[in-house]
């Protein structure tokens, strides 16, 4: 069966769902939340899961392209990633527009990406899904909307155009160039060639991914419309000239980044002071470039381009609605623009995929599963079902003819494993909640197993390091022996806690499947995080920052610590990898500790599957509430700008104490996560925090890789989801809720009428449809979700159980 593209321009004219015409909830996502202090979040135009992602490039904070900080425009491309942590992605082939050269001699304009850079006019910044638009010092305004594989970019020219630099009037002749170039400057060769009659710029290039292995070859295609071709030609270094139409740049072992070049098309002045310029991309060739932007917007209107865009948002979004009575509007800022950055990525990049033939889809940047799977796969199985279905059979794909599923992907590149192998608990959460549309989950038991059995040469890019230890010790031994394969010998304590989950989530998919013997297997092999556990490793914490004061014993016992091949246990600080010691040290290096992203105060909390078990190992529930709470209140210790400290904002929930777990949402909600754009901790790594950030605000935090949503009250009175699929709406509704959020804790609650004393809901209830009441309170319920029967399931306590 051929597989029909995801966004089809039919799709593109649906109207919106019911909810979504009766409130307007694209007057409240703010695509430039996250756009500076390290948010890296893409605010430009884009369909969901679009291809093409149009935006203008800064000099600065450059891994979404543009950031709100004061760097300088360096052009306008095409395509983009969002969120990323790594270093800057894509950004190929930007335009730049001059509204003319000095003296009118076109070497006077400038071509270099350094020199021709130029500020934004204050204040001139407009970003709405499917739009974005930004006013320069040179006079220049620029808008932009998408396709799903096409950017259509209006730039306005003053009619009397002046430049601040010189006292003369600039003449009005627009020089609009392409530059064979992309943010990281990653280019290895490139060609470009410009037709000298029609204005068509056409090119290619080879890049680098920026968070993993190999290269891509890019294409595009540029046409322009809106006044007529004076002349034509190419530029290289800083100079520019027609004497020739076309233009290759290869490698020289010299100049590295190789030197600056491209094309250019001088007009003569427009005819309505605006050229429209449409760029068709491809990873296939430059004549599928043309073919693709010449389908979808042949007529070059941008009016009709931008309203099927909104339009498409609407469909996505449109599946939510709320009762937004009351509710501060900043608030809702914050809910719609996490829902919609939840849709950027991963991109339907399906018929762009010249690495093998298949009718599958396939989706990329994946950017990554180590952060994703925690939220945002989640929250597409709530909202687009279908869409996380084709999501895990392009994975399933890529697994077919790359031998290992993902852990992260770009580019068409193979992208750093963080840890584990999380697509399995990714395919997990899918299998659990029902998800068919085609998806061969005989094939993707087999890509779990794979990971779970089967260490490939080089783990630093796909499945894991380190199994024969694992099957042997039970851990990761921080000085393990493993000739099998290469990759990077740190991170034994997340490993290890990572792959128990791994194992896990491949555990309940072979109890479902009815194979009863893996279960057991890997049930038993999740438990291999106690292995790393050292009861009586303590930490010593100093929250002044002073080296002239002592450091003091927490008070609590018993960390996850370094074990060696001979089983004794070494010590890393559990502070380390903390603001309170040494928070740069940890990340994806050779140099790296024992743990990534965050330390063993973090990671001995760590353990999704098993809190029934963790508990009494720390204490019991009282001395484990005292430890969380004091891990949440000490400034410094926590993190919440790395994915994995989402958890241990729930884990009151598995002690009987889910009011916490509402009260420390507060505390994040809007502090750490608010509508400004520094209003997300971390980058924002593929819409995760976003997604996060919105699925709290309707109150509720799966357990992503089990089908558990555990239970806090919404942020607004009413929360409504309707299944795309099954047409069915899910209902929570809050009685005595109120807008100043003192009445924050659940006193009781009924399900579909009938009291309901679990802190915890299955997929069934999004499937099914119902209403969830929530009677709520100013104090902590002693009772409701407190009892043994009421807590979330554990693999040590209900893993059997149907």
């Amino acid at each position: 069966m051929k597989f029909r593209h995801l966004v089809t321009a039919s799709a593109l004219l649906t109207l919106a769902s019911a909810a979504a015409e009766e409130q307007d909830m694209l007057d409240f996502v703010d695509p430039l939340i996250g756009t500076s202090d390290g948010g890296h979040v893409f605010p430009g135009a884009n369909l969901p899961f679009g291809m093409a992602k149009a935006v203008a490039d800064v000099d600065k904070e450059t891994q979404g392209g543009f950031a709100s900080n004061d760097g300088l425009i360096t052009g306008f491309s095409h395509m983009h990633d969002s969120g990323t942590g790594g270093g800057s992605s894509l950004g190929n082939f930007p335009l730049f527009p001059h509204t003319g050269c000095p003296d009118d001699e076109l070497n006077k304009c400038t071509f270099m990406k350094g020199r021709r850079a130029v500020k934004r006019v204050e204040g001139s910044v407009e970003a709405k899904p499917g739009y974005f638009a930004v006013s320069m010092e040179n006079s220049i305004r620029a808008e932009m909307t998408t396709t799903n594989h096409t950017a259509l970019y209006r730039f306005t020219f003053p009619s009397n155009s002046t430049m601040k630099r010189q006292a003369n009037a600039l003449p009005y002749s627009p020089v609009i160039l392409a530059d064979l170039t992309d943010l990281s400057n990653s280019r290895t060769d490139g060609k470009i060639k410009v037709d000298q009659v029609t204005g068509r710029i056409t090119g290619n290039g080879t890049f680098s991914p920026s968070f993993g292995i190999g290269t891509y070859e890019l294409h595009f295609c540029a046409d322009f419309k809106g006044a007529k071709v004076r002349d034509a030609g190419v530029w290289i270094n800083n100079r520019a000239g027609n004497s020739t139409n076309y233009l290759v740049v290869a490698k020289d072992g010299n100049n590295s980044p190789p030197l600056p070049a491209g094309a250019y098309v001088q007009f003569h002045r427009p005819e309505s002071d605006q050229i429209l310029a449409r760029v068709g991309v491809s990873f296939f060739s430059t004549d599928q470039a043309c073919k693709n932007a010449e389908r979808e917007i042949e007529d070059f209107d941008f009016a009709r381009v931008r309203e099927a865009a909104e339009k498409a948002w609407k469909s996505k979004l449109g599946v939510i609605s709320v009762d937004n009575t009351g509710i501060d509007k900043s608030l809702q800022r914050l809910f719609w623009s996490g829902l919609y950055r939840s849709f950027i990525s991963p991109q339907d990049y399906t018929g762009e995929n010249p690495l093998w033939e298949s009718d599958e889809p396939y989706f990329d940047s994946y950017y990554c599963i180590w952060d994703s799977f925690r939220s945002t796969h989640p929250l597409l199985t709530l909202m687009d079902p279908h869409a996380q279905a084709l999501m895990v059979r392009s994975l399933l794909d890529i697994y077919k003819h790359e031998g290992k599923l993902p852990d992260c992907r770009m580019s068409l590149c193979k992208g750093f494993t963080q840890g584990g192998s999380n697509a399995d608990n990714l395919l997990a959460d899918s299998y659990l909640k029902g998800l068919k549309d085609g998806i061969d989950w005989d094939l993707a038991y087999e890509a779990v197993i794979s990971d779970a059995e089967e260490q490939p040469p080089i783990w630093t890019v796909g499945g894991r390091g380190g199994l024969a230890s694992w099957k042997k010790l039970g851990y990761i031994p921080t000085d393990d022996f493993d000739p099998v394969g290469a990759g990077l010998f740190t991170r034994s304590i997340s490993r290890t806690i990572e792959y128990s989950y791994n194992d896990f989530c491949i555990a309940q998919m072979s109890r479902d499947m009815g194979k009863i013997g893996d279960a057991e297997k890997y049930l038993e092999r999740s438990k291999n995080w106690l292995n790393m556990f050292d009861p009586e490793s303590r930490s010593l914490v100093n929250t002044t920052g002073s080296r002239d004061v002592d450091h003091v014993d927490s008070g609590f016992k018993g960390f996850l610590q370094p074990r060696y091949l001979n089983g004794t246990f070494g010590y890393q600080p559990p502070t380390l990898c903390t603001f309170l010691n040494n928070f740069h040290g940890c990340y994806l290096n050779p140099n790296g500790h024992e743990t990534y992203e965050g330390g063993s105060w973090l990671y001995t909390f760590y353990v999704p599957h098993d809190q029934a078990t963790l508990i009494p190992t720390l204490g019991g529930p009282e001395t484990f509430v005292d430890r969380l709470r004091y891990l949440h209140d000490t400034p410094g210790l926590l993190y919440v700008g790395n994915e994995q400290s989402y958890l241990l904002f729930f884990l009151f929930h598995f002690a009987g104490r889910p009011g916490l777990s509402s009260q420390y949402a507060h505390k994040y909600i809007p502090d750490r996560f608010n509508d400004t754009t520094g209003g997300i901790p971390g980058n924002d790594d593929s819409g995760a925090m976003g997604s996060f950030t919105s699925l709290t605000m309707m109150g509720l935090y799966p357990m992503s890789g089990q089908n558990v949503y555990l239970i806090i009250p919404p942020f607004f009175p009413e929360v409504n989801i309707t299944n795309p699929q099954t047409g069915k709406t899910a209902t929570i509704r809050s009685v005595n809720f109120d807008t100043a959020y003192e009445n924050i804790y659940i006193q009781g609650a009924k399900l579909d009428g009938e009291t309901y004393t679990k802190s915890w809901l299955t997929h069934k209830f999004f499937t099914e449809g119902g209403t969830l009441e929530l009677t709520l309170g100013p104090q902590e319920s002693t009772s409701w979700g407190a009892e043994d029967e009421d807590l979330p399931p554990s693999a040590s306590t209900h893993f059997w159980e149907k």
